[in-house]
């Protein structure tokens, strides 16, 4: 049986009644990136308007009288709606989905298979699995490589279709119905019952697909192929965006151009030369500065080497300087009998220090500075 969010994709609320309701419990990943389980409840429905995950897409997000749907997964012919809020069987609910995400996901479901179709037929390039990302979906390819040419060409032939404003069909088809042999598709569910169902680009490409889709490409506005890129086992991942996320990517591709600009001084035409223009310097600075410290070293060991209060202990810190700096140092003073004790880096912050000497003394001394910030 198809849900209601198959049967009308665009629907984005309606009345219905609760099943069953049976404590759940829903691991989720919390602010902290670590792993967290939520106890609460599934609820099933006898018609539901969010999507339950499968087919490549995510599932919806939305309410049940105002209660928050965190996750919907589909069992068999039914969905279970995870809730922290339990549901009385018998009672009438309304259901709303999230249509902001609802139709992103519907953009860029129906974007893969206008482009899976077209790949296909201009270069034979077959799709083997795709994922709809959170902020961009990528089509596996059974390909090694795909060209700069093939992908703008496939660009091209997609956004053209979409100008066409050809209808998107969606269809339910008995598994005897001849026609389900003719559908592209990897494949039904183990646990799959009751008829097929058949998503169709007029003119263009029939697949079996469970997923909420646009009923004209005109409503996916525009797609993006962002590239390509190696896949695994000698396949190749394209990455795309579909309708408002190209609207999204676009502002903020512009935002950046807009700051480059200020930053720069310069036309956005001329961003990448003025870039690698700073780059030359930066790394030339680098070089000049690395010399200096290095003739740095080399003065202060001398000064210290030659200092009146040269002997016992000698303690130096500076602010500037790194490992190299205090190697240089200790290699120029080159003394077994006075302990030398040296630090750079930030007094606010942490630092390096390097203890050379007495090897018994520096035994003695080097695992009590351990940990230490330079202070």
């Amino acid at each position: 049986m198809a849900f209601r969010c198959q049967r009308d994709s665009y629907a984005r609320e309606f009345t219905t009644t609760v099943v069953s309701c049976s404590p759940a419990e829903l691991q989720t990943e919390g602010s902290n990136g670590k792993k967290e389980v939520l106890s609460g409840f599934h609820v099933v429905l006898e018609d539901t308007l969010l999507f339950p995950e499968g087919g490549g897409q995510p599932d919806d997000r939305g309410t049940i009288n105002d209660i928050s749907v965190l996750r919907v997964t589909r069992r068999g012919a039914q969905a279970d709606h995870f809730t922290q809020t339990p549901l009385a069987p018998g009672t009438e609910v309304q259901v709303r989905v999230d249509w902001e995400r609802r139709f992103d996901h519907m953009q860029q479901h129906s974007g893969q298979h206008l482009i899976t179709a077209v790949a296909d037929h201009l270069f034979g390039l077959k799709t083997t699995s795709w994922e709809l990302g959170r902020v961009r979906s990528v089509i596996e390819l059974d390909s090694p490589s795909v060209t700069v040419e093939q992908v703008a060409a496939i660009e091209q032939s997609v956004n053209e279709k979409i100008r066409s404003r050809l209808p998107v069909i969606v269809q339910e088809l008995s598994l005897d119905d001849p026609e389900v042999e003719q559908v592209r598709g990897r494949g039904l569910p183990d646990d799959h019952a009751g008829p097929v169902r058949v998503v169709t680009i007029e003119s263009i490409d029939a697949n079996m697909c469970c997923g909420t889709h646009v009923s004209n490409l005109s409503d996916l506005q525009v797609i993006k192929i962002l590239g390509v890129e190696k896949g695994k086992k000698n396949k190749t991942n394209l990455a795309f965006l579909a309708g408002n996320r190209v609207l999204k990517w676009l502002e903020r591709s512009h935002g950046t151009e807009k700051a480059l600009t200020a930053l720069l001084k310069c036309g956005a035409e001329e961003h990448a030369e003025a870039v690698r223009k700073l780059q030359n310097s930066t790394k030339l600075l680098q070089k000049n500065n690395l010399n200096l410290l290095r003739d740095l070293a080399v003065h202060v060991a001398h000064s210290l080497r030659n200092s009146p209060d040269w002997g016992g202990v000698v303690t130096l810190h500076r602010k500037e300087g790194d490992s190299e700096f205090m190697n240089i140092i200790a290699n120029e003073i080159g003394s077994e009998e006075t302990l030398l004790f040296l630090t750079v880096g930030d007094e606010k912050g942490a630092g390096l220090f390097l203890l050379a000497g007495p090897a018994e003394a520096v035994e003695t001394l080097g695992p009590r500075n351990r940990g230490t910030e330079v202070a």
